[in-house]
């Protein structure tokens, strides 16, 4: 079948072209690749949250059969920590203190899970068996595991020297002015909450596979990530302190990321280390248990947040109080995830005032950074909660309280108090698209029938935006191949996306040819100089444009390459099912030809890198129904209905798929995700036994449609979609079990997740 044709161009239900090769097991994920003379490594973590610790004896492991090495602190001393980011600056006009997190912990540990030693062996079960011989002493310490009490007098402290567990302070906003506004509001909201802790839980573990060539005294590194030339450039500059040309970072198929994926972490580095000094290739794989206890978490902050309002519900003000978890140490970008949120706190709503105050919270927890949507559905949850809760207590329609403050079309391009700058945005229209799909003149008829066989029905609202494809570039290159193929060379890194699909429909568009031909690589720091890697839907606003418009280069050149060969004009050349052909006429050469002809690389290449300015800004409205068993608080999603706003749909499959699982994601953290550690700092969801991740069987089929307004920031028009389900999903879903609660029982208030004991508490006093 030649799929070259314009109803598979951009804009069309393109089939995954990727699938067949998972489903059929000939995918190359990091534990499928072997070297020769491979050997294995393995973590020794810490017991305990808080605890001093000194090594009484390392040498029984180091002499344990089939181990090479052990390192402990003193081993790696020369190689830096794995540094944050990100440094914000404070009211005061001072740079937060850094607590980077060390490679190895010397002697003292912060969280359980902390990293002690690096063992490395002929086989795993050896490491493992030889961890178990290294004597320690721990000195235990109390632990400070909750955030809520992190800041009071009198707790433990993470880090002593810095005499507090903040690690930071940041505010936005206009503190003076916004005070005004509440001084003038006729009433005021307020809520408080908690946005949970939540972990990945991505289908492949993290892994990698660490190689050094003692001849040219290079580094590679081969492992699951989300873009490799952002990992290669951390690990080369802040902890080996090497050129990047030291080091080659591939990344082959990687088993979902949701930016919990993109990071740098201390296995990496204690792989490439022990490679070098043994000259041979170690292996690092993650089980399911360092999954939850190393890896980087998700959410975590407790809320406050009040709403300023006139006679006719207008909002004047809006103050918004957080603690933010940072966890044991600051993450890659962990101190920007919720300052991100706070740039997006006033959503879709025309609020002139806003006072926000953040507080950075060090805990003896796991680092926490950027997850699915990384501080949008953090904001997304306050103001869409913080919406509702007002509708309730002035007794407007929820709906019309929403259209008397939305952003109006005509205000665009709007200036928010937090520094953004929407472009365009209809949200009135989408929010009435999405009312009527939803059928909610119809509700009460709906809550009587659910009534009737004794469940309790509620339906909740959200009306979200977002900021993603930041300003910045993806450069794109396409080469014509000798056989007639085309490839295409790009720094983003598909972890379940789609992206060979999606980038051969940019090719398919302005080169007729079959998908089949088109092979897209990606995942390789020796293939490309540079590459912004997966994250905050970047790859197909940003790599989409630019491979688009690399594919109109090479096809500009192919024309002329074909005009010489048919003694043509290329104003008369088409590009159609692989062959370049005079129109009109029956001559014709194939691509293969081409190449052929091609007197130089540069003949047969085509290199673009579109650079935006400014953010897109998807947007959309939610809306969820919920029955509730008042026998046992088990909450069913019954209907769920969206209506999104991504300025231009490249592949409707592709888009429902990443709206189907973004959604999921959200319903989860509202219903049935959240880490829960005790008090002296054990995680007690650290497996899929106690940590209740969502089913298929779990949700309905989803009514979805777009109501796209191109954006004006971006090339073609894209706003980006891949964080989009979860921004929504977590706030309409929780609006609506509060509004089934409310009908109930007057109850307004309860935390997530919201799990059958907790409502069956709340519905039962």
């Amino acid at each position: 079948m030649n799929i070259a044709t314009p109803k598979f161009g951009v804009g069309a239900s393109a089939l995954r072209k990727e699938d067949r090769k998972l489903i059929m097991g000939e995918g190359a994920f990091t534990d499928d690749i072997r070297a020769e003379g491979e050997l294995r490594g393995y973590v020794l973590r810490s017991p305990h949250a808080a605890a001093r610790f000194r090594f009484v004896d390392v040498e029984a492991a180091r002499a344990s059969e089939g181990v090479h090495l052990v390192f402990t602190a003193s081993d790696v001393a020369d190689l830096g920590p794995v540094t944050s980011q990100v440094t914000l600056k404070q009211p005061d006009g001072t740079r937060h203190a850094q607590k980077h997190i060390p490679l190895l912990c010397d002697g003292e540990v912060r969280h359980v899970g902390d990293a002690v030693a690096f063992i490395v062996a002929d086989t795993l079960e050896q490491a493992q068996d030889a961890s178990e011989l290294i004597d320690i002493d721990w000195d235990i310490e109390d632990a400070q595991a909750d955030l809520a009490t992190a800041l009071d007098a009198d707790r433990p402290l993470v880090w002593p020297d810095l005499g507090t567990n903040q690690a930071f302070l940041y505010r936005t906003g206009d503190i003076e002015k916004t005070g005004e506004a509440f001084a003038q509001a006729d009433h005021v909201t307020t809520i408080d909450f908690i946005n949970n802790r939540l972990v990945s839980n991505y289908m492949e573990t993290r892994a990698c596979l660490a190689e050094w060539d003692d001849e040219t005294s290079k580094f590679t590194l081969t492992l699951g990530s989300q873009g490799v030339h952002g990992i290669r450039d951390t690990i080369a500059k802040d902890i080996f302190r090497m050129d990047v040309e030291d080091f080659r970072v591939i990344t082959r198929d990687v088993g979902g990321g949701f930016g919990t994926k993109a990071f740098n972490y201390r296995e990496y580095p204690l792989s490439l280390e022990a490679a070098r000094r043994l000259s041979r290739p170690v292996k690092w794989v993650s089980d399911r248990t360092e999954h939850f206890l190393a890896d980087a978490h998700g959410r975590d902050n407790k809320v406050t947040a009040s709403l300023a309002m006139n006679e006719d519900g207008r909002i004047l003000g809006l103050k918004i109080d957080v603690m933010a978890n940072m966890g044991a140490y600051l993450s890659q970008f962990g101190p920007f995830i919720p300052v991100f949120g706070a740039s997006m706190a006033t959503g879709v709503y025309d609020i002139q005032n806003l006072d926000f105050k953040l507080r950075g919270v060090y805990t003896h927890t796991t680092p926490v950074d950027a997850y699915r949507g990384a501080g949008r559905p953090e904001a997304a949850f306050l103001i869409e909660r913080l919406i509702d809760a007002a509708a309730r207590e002035i007794g407007m329609p929820v709906a019309e309280l929403r259209r008397r403050n939305f952003i109006r079309p005509e205000q665009f391009p709007y200036h928010t108090p937090g520094g953004r700058m929407y472009d365009v945005g209809e949200f009135d229209g989408h929010m009435t698209r999405a009312l009527e799909k939803a059928n909610v003149a119809g509700f009460s008829d709906r809550i009587r029938e659910a009534e009737s066989r004794g469940k309790l029905r509620g339906l909740g609202t959200a009306v979200y935006i977002e900021a993603c494809a930041f300003a910045g570039s993806e450069p794109a290159r396409l080469t014509l191949d000798a056989d007639g193929g085309i490839t295409l060379y790009i720094g983003t890194q598909t972890n379940g996306q789609g992206h060979a699909t999606a980038y051969s429909q940019f090719v398919a568009e302005q080169i007729g040819i079959d998908f089949d031909k088109i092979t897209v690589r990606q995942g390789d720091t020796a293939e490309l100089a540079k590459g912004g890697g997966t994250g905050g839907s970047r790859s197909i606003p940003l790599g989409g444009v630019s491979v688009s418009a690399a594919s109109r280069v090479l096809a500009d050149k192919m024309k002329k390459l074909a005009a010489d060969e048919l003694e043509a004009s290329a104003a008369d050349i088409e590009l159609v099912d692989g062959t370049a052909r005079i129109v009109g006429t029956d001559r014709v050469i194939s691509y293969a030809d081409m190449a052929k002809a091609a007197k130089s690389d540069d003949d047969r290449t085509g290199l673009a890198d579109v650079v935006q300015d400014e953010a897109t800004y998807p947007n959309g409205t939610h809306i969820c129904e919920v029955e509730i068993d008042p026998e046992t608080g088990g909450v069913e999603v019954v209907r769920y209905t969206i209506v999104d706003d991504f300025g231009m749909t490249v592949n409707p499959v592709l888009l429902l798929g990443q709206i189907h699982g973004g959604v999921v994601q959200g319903v989860a953290q509202c219903l049935s995700e959240g880490v829960v550690y005790s008090e002296d700092g054990q995680l007690l969801t650290a497996s899929l036994m106690d940590y209740a991740v969502p089913r298929a069987d779990n949700l309905p089929f989803f009514d979805f449609e777009t109501r796209n307004i191109p954006s004006t920031t971006n090339a073609m028009g894209i706003k980006g979609a891949g964080e989009a389900g979860t921004i929504g999903a977590c706030p309409a879903a929780m609006n609506a079990l509060v509004d089934a609660l409310d009908r109930a029982r007057g109850v307004r208030q309860i935390e997530m997740p919201a799990t059958p004991q907790r409502v069956w508490e709340a519905l039962n006093g």
